[in-house]
């Protein structure tokens, strides 16, 4: 059981305290009043600048409207940013720093909670049933963000509705917090890519990092006998098993928590690591930023002890770290060199989300010549 931390108010000259919940590890915040359906947007505005938290009694739909009205104010500045001609690493470092400053300011707006997820205000919605999957049950009255609220709806509909994958028979239906494979062009690089010829003779495959199991899920519908997923996140090991039923591969995919590889050896492993070396500010990040490269790092240098001769290692990786400044090619080449492996083929595939056509994001022209590749390698 999670031991969440308290946060303390006054209100109407009583000293108050209850839990506080941040699925995104935000500490509770040291100042807070009341706020209710008066209060302006400038002031509640020049309040969450300051530091002040604002814990909302009056209409919920009004809540919103106010969020709204914040998020509008903020990003005003992202049109300069987007204005100041810099480096492309630059660009990246200030775009970051300002999303953790616009959502630290709209993670000022707080909401009641009571026992069973209950939101005690006017028009507030049933989110029991998505917040019991997120936080488990709500024995005791709790206090989170509107914005951490409606991150854990969207998941919610994300989970229920699920990720529609062109090559399996079902939907991938990602957990809160897990990443979701709405990026479909890794997914079908590893579909398309010829397997190893020792598959034929030694068909186990290892999948690290599963997340939902997607690829794992990918490896199985392409006929390998065993497949062993692997991921250190409890979410993570839930969201694959439970994809992995669904979609009937339970028999042939065994999802097991370890740190990178399982023990053994495997004809092919797989990896799809974050793509960028930074460092996530808070843990819904861990699957967008690798501090230090650490899981890239772990993933090449531990391939050649879990490989069978002639067996293949994956490493599906996006360029964007080196268009951002973070990673040149020659780093990861001599990283891929420093393992102890070769290069066997790169197969290579153009992004079609739709940031990729935004040219109103800040990082637009890196994410314009972003391309994903699929790394064949193999220990020398």
């Amino acid at each position: 059981m999670i031991d969440y931390p308290r946060i303390f108010w006054n209100e109407e000259g009583k000293e108050k305290c209850v839990r506080w919940r941040s699925e995104n590890g935000t500490p509770p915040p040291k100042k807070l009043v009341i706020a209710d359906d008066h209060l302006k947007g400038e002031d509640a505005y020049r309040f969450a600048c300051e530091g002040t938290a604002l814990l909302w009694r009056g209409d919920f739909q009004n809540a919103r409207q106010l969020l709204q009205a914040l998020a509008r104010r903020i990003d005003k500045k992202a049109r300069k940013i987007k204005n100041t001609p810099m480096m492309a690493a630059d660009s990246f470092h200030l775009n970051r720093q300002f999303k953790l400053h616009r959502a630290r300011i709209l993670g000022m707006l707080l909401l009641p909670f009571e026992q069973g997820h209950r939101i005690p205000l006017r028009r507030a919605p049933d989110v029991a049933n998505a917040c019991s999957e997120v936080y488990g049950l709500a024995a005791e009255p709790y206090i989170a963000s509107l914005r951490g609220l409606q991150g854990i709806i969207g998941a919610y509909e994300w989970r229920k509705k699920g990720v529609e994958i062109p090559t399996l028979p079902a939907r991938i239906h990602p957990y809160y917090g897990v990443f979701s494979p709405v990026r479909g062009e890794y997914v079908c690089l590893v579909n398309e890519t010829p397997l190893p010829k020792v598959i034929q003779s030694k068909s186990v495959a290892f999948d690290i990092g599963t997340g939902t199991g997607v690829l794992a899920a990918i490896l199985a519908q392409r006929g390998i006998n065993r497949i062993v997923a692997t991921d250190q996140d409890t979410r993570a090991i839930q969201c694959a098993n439970e994809n992995i039923s669904r979609l009937g591969f339970s028999k042939v995919v065994e999802v097991v928590v370890a740190d990178l590889f399982p023990q053994g050896r495997a004809s092919l492993i797989v990896c799809n690591p974050p793509w960028l070396p930074a460092r996530p500010s808070s843990p819904l990040e861990h699957a967008i930023f690798d501090p230090d490269s650490r899981m890239l790092q772990g993933y090449l240098k531990g391939l050649a002890e879990h490989l069978e001769s002639d067996g293949e290692g994956w490493l599906i990786l996006s360029d964007l770290a080196e268009h951002f400044g973070l990673r040149t090619r020659e780093e990861l080449l001599a990283s891929i060199n420093g393992a102890g492996l070769k290069i066997l083929g790169k197969i290579d595939t153009k992004p079609h989300h739709p940031r990729v056509s935004d040219t109103n994001d800040p990082l637009h022209q890196a994410r314009a010549a972003e391309v994903t590749s699929l790394w064949r390698l193999a220990v020398i």
